[in-house]
């Protein structure tokens, strides 16, 4: 019996695995850092021929660490193909500044070319490079661009700052004439290849999650929170956008038609963190009051469209997790009334009851007033009275069950 247990292995290229003994995990490409992608409006595009034969230097945290790595381009949201000339990353000599570790810089490549053209609609992965990077470390990655696409592809909530130089400086130690600009363009992923088993988690979600009121350069959004404290065991990939809705695009595509591009496609991912809901329900009464009967219409769309989420993302075997949307009473831009509030306790209870998400971290609980529960607590408001500060982020950050990723 044990000769042809023995054979069996053999047959199927199990040479040299004793039984009993567990196969170690095979090695993958992960995502280790992630940015969601939209066309910029005038306010956040780069002006115009910012890119005509300047580099662009972009700083980055992943969440995991390897010694591998690829770099994904984005022209997602280009009319025209996107023309990179040229690329290269490096360690952030720190992440206030355009200054790199010259000792850790490495050119990328495409397809073993210099550089690439990107169709429009397209993302694009450079050839991977051998680096050591510890979980955490930031990365500096510069391109050039042959000119601006018709069409911008950027993140402008970054919260990071960018650099923006002429010439090609791309292996520069530090940028010389560099021009500041708190955007991410063009840079939608980083990659890293791991031998160990996947178990990445997207936060999909609005400005709360992007992190408005979050330190620029600080990484405390209530993402960074959890990363940190899953010590770089687990990538968190941070897919919000500032006004994203789930019914109606906002500032950037619906959370329905950006979930393929931003959670489903994403390499390793097996959980999803759902804070989406604020901006449907402020867009609804911001310009005009609704019937009852219209509010109840759209709390049970709004709750369809979390019900498709989940059934879209166990298609493909990933866990949902759903977060309770937090108080708004007295934002200026929404200004939310009694049935608003409503509306609002109507859908975090159908977040709360079992079964229409695999769990739910409850941030409304965690933020509000407890003095009033349909304001955000003093201690964790921005100022205006709708996106936390950075202590709220800290407190939502925490209030995450480290067991849903274990």
């Amino acid at each position: 019996m044990r000769t042809i247990f023995t054979a069996l292995l053999l047959a199927l290229g199990g040479a040299g695995v004793a039984p009993g003994a567990q196969a170690a995990p095979a090695c993958s490409w992960q995502a280790a850092w992630a940015s969601a992608q939209m066309s910029p409006d005038a306010a956040n595009a780069m002006p115009a021929a910012g890119m005509n034969g300047a580099t662009l230097r972009q700083i980055v945290r992943p969440t995991l660490g390897a010694g591998k790595l690829r770099v994904r381009f984005s022209n997602a949201f280009g009319r025209t193909p996107l023309v990179i000339l040229g690329a290269g990353l490096a360690r952030s000599a720190d992440n206030r500044s355009d200054r790199i570790d010259v000792a850790s810089r490495r050119t990328l490549t495409f397809a073993g070319a210099a550089g690439i053209t990107i169709p429009p609609g397209a993302d694009w992965l450079s050839d991977p490079v051998t680096l050591d990077v510890k979980a955490f470390d930031d990365l500096a990655i510069s391109l050039r661009a042959s000119g601006d696409p018709a069409s911008q592809t950027a993140h402008p909530g970054s919260r990071a700052t960018s650099y923006v130089a002429a010439g090609d400086q791309i292996a520069a130690a530090t940028l010389t004439g560099a021009t500041p600009v708190d955007h991410w363009y063009m840079l939608s992923g980083v990659e890293v290849e791991r031998c160990a088993p996947a178990n990445g988690i997207v936060t999909l979600g609005d400005s709360i999650t992007d992190g408005h009121g979050a330190t620029t350069n600080g990484n405390d959004r209530w993402p960074d929170v959890l990363a940190r404290r899953l010590g770089g065991g687990a990538a968190v990939l941070n897919q919000g956008i500032g006004g994203n809705r789930v019914l109606l695009d906002g500032l950037g595509p619906n959370a329905l038609a950006r979930l393929d591009r931003d959670v489903l496609a994403q390499p390793g991912v097996r959980y999803v963190l759902v804070l989406e809901g604020i901006n449907d329900l402020g867009v609804l009464t911001r310009l005009e009051a609704k019937t009852p009967a219209e509010r109840k219409a759209f709390v049970t769309q709004l709750t369809a469209g979390y019900a498709q989420i989940v059934a879209r993302a166990h298609a493909r075997g990933l866990k949902v997790y759903g977060a309770t949307i937090t108080p708004d009473m007295g934002s200026g831009y929404y200004h939310p009334d009694a049935g608003s509030e409503a509306d609002r306790q109507a859908i975090n209870a159908w977040i709360r009851a079992p079964g229409h998400f695999d769990a739910m971290v409850d941030f409304d609980r965690v933020t509000r007033d407890p003095a009033d529960p349909s304001r955000l607590a003093p201690a964790f408001d921005s100022g205006d009275h709708l996106h936390p500060n950075p202590a709220g982020y800290k407190a939502m950050g925490e209030a995450v069950p480290l067991a849903l990723f274990r």
